[in-house]
């Protein structure tokens, strides 16, 4: 059984991990964003990723508390 993924749009190319974590609504605000990062509870493309500021492209997916999201930027000109 597969874990269901949501697309979350982006208005540009690049988005910052915390910025998603926001967008796509895990967590409440940029505190909470942060200390999920820095204890090691988000995955980027299936790995622990502790960097707040990590860019984030079209594709890539995020998971928190079992909960995943992929970006979907819109295509470069």
């Amino acid at each position: 059984m597969s874990i269901p993924v949501d697309d979350v749009p982006i208005r540009d190319t690049m988005i910052r991990l915390g910025q998603l974590l926001k967008l796509a609504n895990l967590v409440e605000d940029g505190v909470e964003a942060a200390e999920l990062i820095k204890n090691g509870l988000v995955k980027v493309n299936g790995e622990i990723d502790d960097r707040r500021g990590r860019q984030l492209h079209n594709g890539d997916t995020v998971t928190v508390n079992g909960q995943t999201v992929r970006v979907v930027a819109p295509e470069a000109d």
